[in-house]
């Protein structure tokens, strides 16, 4: 480890937009406890958590309220966020087998552990508790999953947050090959990360995208591309869809449910088209729909995901790479969502 105990590292220091964001190269090193690994972070990649977190996003009150993360609690400050994140275990605690260090390895963002203590309601990394926005982390070992892959630090960082986000949706909503799949959101780090898992369970998969990106989301696995502003129910027919994986939510969102057949099933993890929706009861009830809300990673979710990365079989997809200390423009540009895939950060 770094003799000087000293780490480079970006601090959010409390709800705002960028100019919350500071990078430090004077930040102590965590110390690992009994049960915990140290990883000198190699890559940590942008996602929406991080940039909702910030903004208070998920609190449903003003941005000092209590609920700003999304587990409920409040956020501590200064915070160093950074869900996606792949490095080198460099330090075990006392509990730990010794031989785990020099492993490369993603960590799992659901974590259901701190500090050795079990807990009740699952923390995000990097929201509840420190994350991989800086030279070195800690979190406890049986979150540090090893992976074998010839892939770059910079292309297994891509995977973590949003493959393990549509991996968990795919798994609650038991997708298999003879389904027809429905991606709203397609050309983001979930909807296509969910594309290419769907197709890899060999689902059927239509995307919905901006007809710019189209051809990419048919490459990663999409039978069929369809835009923002199509008409489902004309386009597909009511009752054509078994499963509907649901990144967007906003005014369309009616005809998500209209599409499905009976018995089909709806998760939902996010809502960048507006987490405001109208919803007929009639129709959830009379066509026996299941709704799956889906945040906290199922047990075998991370495990599963690690095995098609190794197994190749799915890919990653790195749109742009900044210097950590650029934080504030990869986060303008994620913001722009001119690009399909993950923007990723290097941690020299």
């Amino acid at each position: 480890m770094n003799v000087t105990n000293k780490m480079s590292g970006v601090l959010l220091n409390g709800h705002g937009g960028p100019e919350m964001l500071e990078y430090r190269k004077n930040l102590a090193i965590p110390e690992p406890g009994p049960q915990d690994v140290v990883i000198r972070v190699r890559a940590a990649a942008v996602n929406n958590t991080d940039v909702n977190t910030r903004l208070a996003w998920y609190s449903k009150g003003d941005a000092e309220a209590d609920d700003a993360t999304w587990s409920g609690k409040p956020l501590e400050f200064p915070r160093i966020q950074g869900a996606d994140v792949c490095g080198e275990i460099v330090a075990v605690g006392d509990d730990v087998d010794p031989k785990r260090i020099g492993e490369r390895v993603n960590i799992e963002p659901c974590i259901r552990e701190v500090d050795g203590t079990k807990l009740d309601i699952a923390w995000y990394f990097g929201s509840e508790c420190d994350g991989g926005f800086a030279q070195y982390t800690k979190v406890a070992a049986r979150h540090a999953y090893r992976v074998e892959s010839n892939m770059s630090d910079v292309e297994l960082a891509s995977f973590p947050c949003s493959y393990s986000t549509a991996e968990n949706m795919l798994t609650r909503a038991k997708v298999g090959k003879s389904d027809i799949v429905l991606v709203t959101g397609a050309s983001g780090g979930v909807g296509s990360a969910a594309v290419q898992l769907a197709q890899a369970r060999g689902a059927t998969v239509y995307a919905i995208t901006s007809p710019i990106k189209a051809e990419t989301l048919t490459q990663l696995g999409a039978l069929r591309t369809l835009t923002r502003d199509a008409n489902l129910v004309q386009e597909l027919g009511n009752g054509s869809v078994d499963v509907v994986i649901d990144l967007v939510a906003g005014a369309g969102w009616p005809a998500l449910l209209d599409v499905l057949r009976q018995g089909g099933r709806y998760a939902v993890a996010g809502a960048i088209g507006g987490p405001m929706v109208e919803l007929d009861l009639r129709t959830l009830y009379l066509k026996d729909l299941s709704f799956f809300g889906c945040t906290v990673l199922e047990p075998e979710v991370f495990g599963n995901l690690i095995k098609r990365i190794e197994a190749e079989q799915i890919k990653p997809l790195v749109a742009e790479t900044h210097h950590l200390k650029d934080i504030s423009k990869a986060q303008k540009s994620f913001g722009e969502k001119g690009y399909v895939g993950k923007i990723v950060l290097n941690i020299p």
